[in-house]
């Protein structure tokens, strides 16, 4: 076989050897799957159609935009109330190290994706543990999505109202319509979110997702500038002791910034900042629309929107809590309405909704394709089928924000299983599995790398339920956000 041949060094292809160079991996598995898999030729010599037909037009820009507002989540608006529970230097270390294990994850993903020949998270799954490692990707890239968009449409319902109440006038008549959160969740819905959704190929919401990474931006400058403008302790109001796990004995020190600090509320810091990171279910439909895809230019994208987003959280969070201090809220916008709603806090609060409307149909895509791997899997591209599985998810989102009065306790338990199964858990034992003995042995460096790895993603899952039951039991109210 042309295998054993490469093997044994008894032919040499400049084809082999370019792939070889231009992948990063050296194994012969995998040569085979990027010849024969990825790009599979009938024997006329004719490309044949398979699911990832339709890609290859995204520019690396655009790329990097889509994946980085992928990354970028309602998290951002917790970060600073972490940092007030860890201390400046223990958050820029957790921060740090989160961001190099998502990368590291991304190039476990790419790795196996490479050997698989396939860009689809299911069929990674597939090649692991056959139907039911598909069936349990599917599951968990579906549980997550659909909390993720939960909790920006649940964003979109309490926040949008007070917009235009602000336009309006004070004055304007409670209980109007378009003053009701779960009338307006509907109206983006239909007339902003389904149209975006039903772009065929992601690549094209990357005009969109640069618009909705200028609103953050531009959130990210207020926050800048507002550390500046408001005194501490705040003016309007007298401190509020209930942010300070320790009320504090002066002024002084409610406005001293602590650069190491452990209470009860810092265990939630890590659930915080790895959902803050969850891109992993939009990795690989990105790179299945890159253009010239190869997983050095993929990895390239994905450090990237990883290092971009992480210097948005860190001065977010750095200028968010060095305004309030400890009385920062988990919710930073609420915060800023304590010290009184002016026009630029508007527009903040509107840069931020229009940021997270957007962000919802790149969040849908990777819950279609689950879908489509599942239940028609060698159906080819349908209108009907794209339109109507869209409709189906945005429904059913929209009846979980507006029919669940506290989804905090289901997004809890989501965000503990599935978060560190994408980031952790699914990347490291798709790899162990996928990438063959042959090529890494069992006990190489990079295989017990994958192995610790998805250990860590186990251990983190344990520690967040126990965090999450403990919480029930005492009947404490858990503070935080997620992605």
């Amino acid at each position: 076989m042309e295998l054993e041949k490469l093997a044994n060094g008894n032919h040499h292809d400049r084809s082999t050897e370019k792939i070889i160079l231009e992948d990063g991996f050296d194994g012969v598995e995998n040569i085979a799957a990027e010849r024969d898999e990825f790009i599979p030729h009938s024997p006329d010599g004719k490309k044949q159609s398979q699911f990832t037909d339709f890609v290859g037009k995204t520019s690396f820009g655009m790329s990097v935009f889509n994946l980085s507002n992928a990354i970028m989540g309602s998290g951002i608006l917790g970060l600073a109330f972490a940092m007030s529970n860890t201390g400046i230097v223990l958050f820029l270390f957790l921060l740090t190290f989160i961001a190099i294990l998502s990368a590291y994850s991304i190039h476990l993903l790419l790795t196996s994706a490479g050997v698989v020949g396939n860009r689809a998270y299911e069929q990674l799954g597939n090649r692991a543990f056959g139907q039911p490692g598909k069936v349990l990707a599917g599951v968990v890239i579906t549980i997550h999505n659909i909390g993720a968009m939960s909790s920006y449409l649940f964003i979109v319902k309490y926040e949008l109202p007070l917009v235009i109440q602000a336009f309006l006038g004070k004055d304007t008549s409670p209980g109007v319509w378009y003053l009701e959160g779960n009338y307006l969740i509907i109206i983006v819905s239909l007339c902003v979110i389904l149209p975006l959704a039903l772009m065929r190929q992601l690549g094209y919401l990357g005009y969109t997702s640069g618009f909705s990474l200028t609103c953050m931006v531009f959130f990210l400058i207020s926050v800048i500038y507002k550390k500046y403008n408001i005194p501490c302790p705040l003016e309007t109001s007298a401190p509020d002791y209930h942010n300070f796990t320790t009320p504090p004995s002066t002024e002084e020190e409610a406005c001293e910034a602590k650069l190491f600090t452990i209470n009860q509320q810092t265990a939630y810091t890590i659930p915080i900042l790895a959902f803050a990171f969850v891109c992993h279910p939009e990795v690989l439909p990105i790179y299945t629309e890159l253009r010239n895809p190869t997983k050095k230019r993929m990895q390239n994208v994905a450090n990237i929107s990883i290092l971009a987003m992480f210097v948005m959280y860190l001065l977010t969070a750095v200028f968010g809590y060095l305004t309030f201090y400890g009385q920062v809220e988990a919710e930073l916008l609420h915060t800023y309405s304590k010290a009184g709603d002016d026009t630029l806090v508007l527009c903040v609060r509107l840069a931020v909704l229009v940021a997270v409307i957007l962000t919802v149909p790149v969040v849908l895509f990777p819950i279609r394709r689950a879908v489509l791997q599942l239940l028609f899997p060698d159906k080819p591209f349908h209108w009907a089928r794209h339109i109507c599985i869209a409709i189906v998810l945005l429904f059913i989102v929209n009846l979980l924000v507006i029919f669940v009065p506290n989804i905090r306790d289901i997004f809890g338990i989501i965000g503990a299983t599935s978060a560190p199964s994408l980031i952790f858990i699914l990347p490291g034992i798709f790899y162990l599995r996928i990438v063959p003995v042959t090529v890494e042995p069992l006990k190489s460096r990079p295989k017990i790398q994958a192995a610790c790895f998805a250990a860590l993603g186990f251990a983190f899952m344990v520690m967040s339920l126990s965090f999450i039951v403990l919480d029930w039991v005492s009947g404490e109210s858990r503070s935080g956000g997620g992605h």
